[in-house]
């Protein structure tokens, strides 16, 4: 198991501690800070899935008039798997 503490740039969040399984699949997600429902709700739908789809459908999300998003922030850590 990889883990990572992703600090979050530009978001309410300020950490996203993730689990990654020797598959490429995550395992476990945990926004520090943020919005409680949407963080564990992201959380929620990227368990148990492989990290390329992931990033796939999260990067580029933006948040009002940001230019990324909480989502958007989990692809990019997600990327330093890669």
């Amino acid at each position: 198991m990889k883990n990572l503490v992703y600090k979050t740039k530009g978001t309410c969040s300020k950490e996203i501690h993730i689990a990654v399984d020797s598959d490429n699949i995550i395992r476990e997600m945990k926004f520090i800070n943020g919005c409680d429902g949407n963080s564990k709700g992201v959380a929620s739908l990227c368990i148990g899935r492989k990290i390329d789809d992931v990033i796939n459908r999260l990067e580029g999300i933006t948040c009002l008039n940001k230019s990324t998003s909480c989502p958007d922030q989990v692809a990019k850590a997600l990327r330093t798997f890669k």
